[in-house]
């Protein structure tokens, strides 16, 4: 998205951009394109961002050429034990580890760090907790999670 950045200009002259800027935290910009008989996935700059629009747009596109069915990732709601009082006015996705809580409930705890840049938090995670824009989010609150071995499956 920068000065630098010459591949919207390169794949407007060469094929047909469906989508560009996506209102996800990570992961704008991206963009799929058809090129002759090819197509492109382009994915942001930071490792997080990769990863979570690989997930999320990559994946089930692969799945669906492979003839799967199964594209989309089931959505568990668990109590969060944190809390997440200034969300984006975009979806964010945040980087998270489920475990039982003292009642055996399933409970989930996100990385102290959410930066897009910190590719460690997606080693230390096993999914995404969904935070929908705007939507303040305080410990106890139920919440959408993905798990990365459903999304990536």
């Amino acid at each position: 998205m920068g000065e630098a950045d010459f591949v919207k200009e390169t794949l407007e002259k060469l094929g047909s951009m469906s989508f560009w800027k996506i209102a996800m935290k990570p992961g704008r910009p991206v963009t799929f394109d058809n090129i002759d008989d090819a197509v492109f996935f382009g994915l942001p700059g930071n490792p997080v961002s990769v990863f979570a629009t690989f997930c999320l747009f990559v994946t089930p596109f692969i799945k669906k050429m492979q003839g799967r069915t199964d594209l989309t990732a089931p959505l568990l709601k668990v109590r969060v034990d944190f809390d997440w009082p200034h969300p984006d006015n975009r979806k964010e996705f945040l980087r998270a580890r489920l475990h039982l809580d003292q009642q055996h409930h399933p409970s989930v705890s996100i990385y102290h760090n959410q930066s897009s840049g910190v590719l460690t938090s997606t080693s230390w995670a096993d999914g995404f907790v969904i935070v929908h824009e705007g939507q303040p989010i305080g410990s106890g609150d139920m919440v959408d999670y993905l798990s990365f071995k459903e999304l990536l499956g």
